[in-house]
């Protein structure tokens, strides 16, 4: 009898009924506690609530793969010294165009980061800096004045 009793329900107001069948609402979390753990990973995620997405600097790796900043050219492509090396192997005559205008003739000997040697059959060899050469050219290539 007193189980009769029990399970009777006591009585609710309507608006009690309206909450009853609904939902619980979870409460969201800080960006530290929540997606870090096994029970966040066994937990059904409401089809409603929006995932929360990771700030930019919280995806380190994707930085790491060319999606984030783009990495700085490097400072030496080297096709600077494969054309170098290129007409000192062959030795193909060279024509250097100095910024004053000077033209120099001559075969490439050898090369550096800050000059280049030019061996001249008409007058002495001159190693000649970077920083002062307007253009150089292949002596045969002559046909663009």
């Amino acid at each position: 009898m007193k189980d009769a009793i029990d399970s009777v329900p006591a009585e609710r107001s309507p608006a009690q009924d309206s909450y009853a069948n609904r939902k619980l609402i979870r409460p969201s979390l800080s960006r530290n506690d929540h997606n870090h753990g096994p029970q966040s990973m066994s937990l059904p995620m409401p089809m409603n609530e929006r995932r929360d997405r990771p700030e930019r600097g919280d995806r380190g790796e994707r930085n790491d793969r060319n999606g984030g900043k783009k990495n700085t050219p490097p400072e030496q492509t080297n096709a600077e010294n494969f054309y170098y090396q290129k007409q000192m192997q062959s030795k193909t005559p060279m024509v250097v165009v100095l910024r004053d205008g000077e033209e120099i003739h001559g075969v490439i000997e050898w090369y550096d980061r800050a000059c280049i040697k030019v061996n001249r059959t008409t007058g002495p060899n001159l190693m000649i800096y970077k920083p002062s050469i307007k253009y150089m050219y292949k002596e045969g290539e002559n046909s663009r004045k």
